[in-house]
This record gives C-alpha cells, sequence and structure tokens, in this order.
C-alpha cells in the first residue's frame, strides 16, 4: 500500500470489489455499460424536452431536472470507479474527496427534492387541472429550482467544513469507489460527534421530510382519483402518475436496500456491500428514462420523432 498521507494533508484509498480484484476490468463492462445507457437516456431526454415545443409544460420541465440529477449522479461517480477497475487507482486526497462529495451528494439531494416537487406538480394536475399551468407558471418552477439548489447547499456544505477540523491517523481505507460521507467521518481518529449530528440533521431535514410529503401527496392524489366519478377518467389520471411512481420506488428501494445491508448485512461478503452501493446509485439514471419513455405517451412520441427507424 502507497505511503498514507499525514494529518495536515489526509490521503484515502479507495476500494474495488474486495476479494475479486483479478475481476475489476470484468466487472468495468457493465458498469461502463450502465453509465452509457443513462448518460444517453437522460442527455436524449433533456434534448426532446427542449427542442420538442408541445412538451414545454411544468411536468416535463421537473423531467428535466430529474435528468439533470441523473446526469450529475452519474457523471460524479464516473471518475474514481473507473480508475480503480481499469487502473487500481485507489490513491485519493481529502480535498478530492469533499469536491466528489459535493456533487455526488448534492445531486442525490436535488433528485429528493426534484421527486417531492413532481408529486405536488401531479396532485395540482389531478386535483385542478383547469388552474394547472395558472399555478405552475414558468416563473414558479423556476423559483422552485432554486430552492432546491439552495436547499442542496445549506444541507450539504456543514457536512463538508466539517470534515476539515477532523485528524486522520490512517490506514484511511475507503469502503467504495467513491467518496461517501459516513465512510469518510469513519476513517477519523478525532470525536466525529459533531459530524454525525450534523449528517443525522440533513437526513432529516431532506429525506425525513421528502418521502412523508411524497406520501402524503400522493394520499391526497389517491383521494382525488376516487372522487371521479368516471371509470374511463379515473384510470387516465392514475396513469399519469405511473412515470412518477417508478421514479420514487427505483430512487428509494435501493437506498433502504442498502442500509439494511449495511445495518444487519455483517455476515454477508463484503463485495455485496460494494454492489449494491453502486447500483443505489446507478438504477435510477439508468431506469428513469426508460421508465418515462415506455408509461408517458407525450414523451415516448418525442422519441418516436428523433428516432423514427424504432417504431
Amino acid at each position: 500500500m502507497l505511503s498514507i498521507g499525514n494529518a495536515t494533508s489526509p490521503t484515502f484509498f479507495l476500494t474495488g470489489v474486495p476479494g475479486l480484484e483479478d475481476f475489476h476490468i470484468w466487472f468495468s463492462i457493465p458498469f461502463c455499460c450502465l453509465c452509457v445507457i443513462a448518460l444517453l437516456g437522460n442527455t436524449t431526454v433533456l434534448y426532446v424536452v427542449i427542442t420538442n415545443s408541445s412538451l414545454h409544460e411544468p411536468m416535463y420541465y421537473f423531467l428535466s431536472m430529474l435528468s439533470t440529477t441523473d446526469i450529475g449522479i452519474t457523471i460524479s461517480s464516473l471518475p474514481t470507479t473507473l480508475g480503480v477497475l481499469w487502473f487500481n487507482a485507489r490513491v485519493i486526497s481529502l480535498d478530492a474527496c469533499i469536491l466528489q462529495m459535493f456533487f455526488l451528494h448534492g445531486f442525490t439531494l436535488m433528485e429528493s427534492s426534484v421527486l417531492l416537487a413532481m408529486a405536488f406538480d401531479r396532485f395540482v394536475a389531478i386535483r385542478n387541472p383547469l388552474r394547472y399551468a395558472m399555478i405552475l407558471t414558468n416563473s414558479r418552477i423556476i423559483k422552485a429550482g432554486v430552492v432546491i439548489f439552495v436547499r442542496r447547499l445549506v444541507n450539504l456544505m456543514p457536512l463538508l467544513l466539517l470534515l476539515k477540523r477532523l485528524s486522520f491517523c490512517g490506514p484511511n481505507v475507503l469502503s467504495h469507489s467513491y467518496c461517501y460521507h459516513p465512510d469518510v467521518i469513519k476513517c477519523s481518529c478525532s470525536s466525529i460527534k459533531v459530524n454525525s449530528i450534523c449528517g443525522l440533521v440533513a437526513l432529516i431535514l431532506t429525506s425525513g421530510i421528502d418521502i412523508p410529503c411524497i406520501f402524503l401527496s400522493y394520499m391526497l392524489i389517491i383521494k382525488s382519483i376516487l372522487s371521479i366519478t368516471s371509470p374511463e377518467e379515473r384510470r387516465k389520471a392514475f396513469g399519469t402518475c405511473i412515470s412518477h411512481i417508478g421514479a420514487v420506488a427505483i430512487f428509494y428501494i435501493p437506498w433502504v436496500i442498502l442500509a439494511l445491508v449495511h445495518r444487519f448485512g455483517h455476515s454477508a461478503p463484503p463485495y455485496v456491500h460494494t454492489l449494491m452501493s453502486n447500483l443505489h446509485f446507478l438504477f435510477p439514471p439508468v431506469l428513469n428514462p426508460i421508465i418515462y419513455s415506455v408509461k408517458t405517451k407525450q414523451i415516448r412520441k418525442a422519441f418516436y420523432q428523433l428516432f423514427p427507424n424504432t417504431k
């Protein structure tokens, strides 16, 4: 192992797939394929929404935000993961780690906020369809985007700045091929109580608010749908929510499974934790464009216009 950085300039060591280092190059093949699918899918969604005037509506503006965060998540973890899998480049400095966490955790927090905004969008569209365009105007959507970005900074910056006060005595071996805040603070040889409390507060102020609010939105959506007299209209109204429900599921379910594996899966092989953590960040960017292109008629139609031979 390379020499460990001193206390003033800590160095960390990323981890590939523990116990299967000889197969890193083979693991890189499906990983690269998934990253390419994620990047192509989300950039295509962005392109069709921007270039197709019929998609200049609140629902698709929020979809563009979702695709942007998915691209950000993919790009944030890509360099270090490929560096480990291809070149065994495991060494990373604290400053580089903080920079990666700013983007990786930041885009993850933003995606949670975007999913909440999309849940509100669906509620307004079903509850007040005639006033939908009046309530969700372009200016309000822009303000929502600014709030999502500021919320990311407010919740994330204290976490990252507090890392600079910690001492790291080494060996600073991380559990993943990217920097992950709980993983980094565990390497510290000084007290991490303040960092842990700040991390818990940030979690409560993001997912702790977003998940109940999304759940509440769907309770109100279901109530509104049940009040519709026509069965065909009820089916159509619920159909507009399917894509968003899928996006919420593929974002939060892997996160919950990963948390359970870390909490109760101590007897599981180390590579299980590594693979689950990578899938946690790859699943939403890969599947979101597929779900929206399959389940949303307008997006599917725009895809067919862009790729006419795929019909």
